[in-house]
């Protein structure tokens, strides 16, 4: 692992969130203000974007400027004007003669049932989250998008638990780093990535107790009601120099880490979104930044659970006697110790 492990080992990448805890909302957004390439996969059925052209191969404009995560469903769009407008007024952004244009694709998930659902992130939300991005270790669990977020809704919200908000990196011996950041606000379970593991999900009848969404799936136990409401959102950021299909490339192989611990993943009632951003200078190896991304955002994901707390009579990972964050920081940072994710010889000894 990096020192920090965070999506900010990443230099010159920021982090800054809002939220608005009574309401249960909030913005996330990430900044490059030099600049990024970047590549987007978008796998749910229930995706709600913003200014994706510049991810997409034939596009013109070949950069962003910075990446906002809302909650809001739809409406929690309405927060990337306010990051546009204090990048606008930062000075950067896609010279147009008159003045610059910020470039920030954006995503949503669907929070609206936890708390006040007619409570959006807006505009004054999104530069207050811009405004307050810092190149520094990013707090996690109930912050930002993912102060909304919740996991493991195949019986209805009341028996789900908290989602949140998450965030890793990953360095090849030597080589390049990679960070990424997750908003896990899932339809499915979240698993241990190291043991595989039930972290946070389905709760049985009583509440005090998971259960295994994918095999009650298995077993006959289906959800016709509507079912939008769920969506992880997954950010990469490589260190190095990628072209667009590259990055195009890493944030599909960057789904396989989403896939690993999110169980079942890309279901109908998803909205997966996973975005990847290069922006060093010298060329980075686009397999070796693709499988430092799965780990990179698979152990972001855990982190977003583990870190939530409870929200009301929804409760979180630490309330149904999961590891705390210091015992299963240990656990990931033996792991990483005795599995190089790229670059090693194998198991140290």
């Amino acid at each position: 692992m990096v020192a920090r492990d965070c999506l900010t080992d990443v230099p010159g990448v920021a982090i800054g969130h809002a939220e608005d805890a009574v309401a249960c909302t909030g913005c996330t957004v990430i900044l490059f203000p030099d600049g990024a390439t970047g590549g987007v996969d978008v796998r749910g059925r229930a995706s709600g974007t913003r200014e994706l052209g510049p991810l997409e191969p034939n596009h013109l404009v070949r950069q962003a400027h910075a990446v906002c995560l809302a909650g809001g469903s739809a409406y929690g769009l309405d927060a990337t004007g306010g990051v546009m407008a204090y990048l606008e007024g930062q000075g950067i952004g896609f010279p147009v003669q008159v003045t610059t244009v910020p470039i920030v694709p954006s995503a949503i998930i669907f929070d609206l049932a936890l708390g006040r659902p007619d409570v959006r992130p807006d505009g004054a939300m999104g530069y207050a989250a811009a405004e307050a991005a810092l190149q520094e270790p990013s707090p996690q669990g109930n912050v930002g998008v993912g102060m909304g977020a919740t996991v493991g809704k195949l019986f209805g919200l009341p028996r789900g638990m908290k989602g949140g908000f998450g965030t890793a990196s990953c360095q090849a011996p030597g080589g390049i780093i990679v960070g990424a950041a997750a908003a896990v606000n899932a339809f499915g379970d979240v698993r241990d990535p190291v043991t595989g593991r039930l972290q946070a999900g389905a709760r049985d009848e009583g509440g005090t107790r998971l259960v295994d969404t994918a095999e009650r799936i298995r077993q006959g136990t289906s959800r016709s009601a509507f079912g939008g409401e769920n969506t992880t959102l997954g950010v990469v950021v490589i260190a190095g120099a990628l072209s667009r299909e590259e990055c195009i490339h890493v944030a599909r192989m960057a789904q396989t880490g989403l896939a690993r611990v999110i169980s079942p993943a890309h279901t109908n009632f998803d909205g997966d979104v996973v975005f990847a951003f290069a922006t060093g200078q010298e060329p980075a190896d686009m397999n070796t930044a693709g499988l430092l991304a799965q780990e990179a955002l698979a152990r972001a994901i855990g982190r977003a659970v583990i870190y939530a707390e409870r929200v009301g009579d929804l409760p979180a990972a630490s309330d149904l006697g999961a590891l705390d964050p210091l015992e299963w920081e240990a656990s990931v940072a033996q792991h990483v110790r005795q599995y190089p994710q790229a670059g090693g010889e194998g198991r140290d000894e």
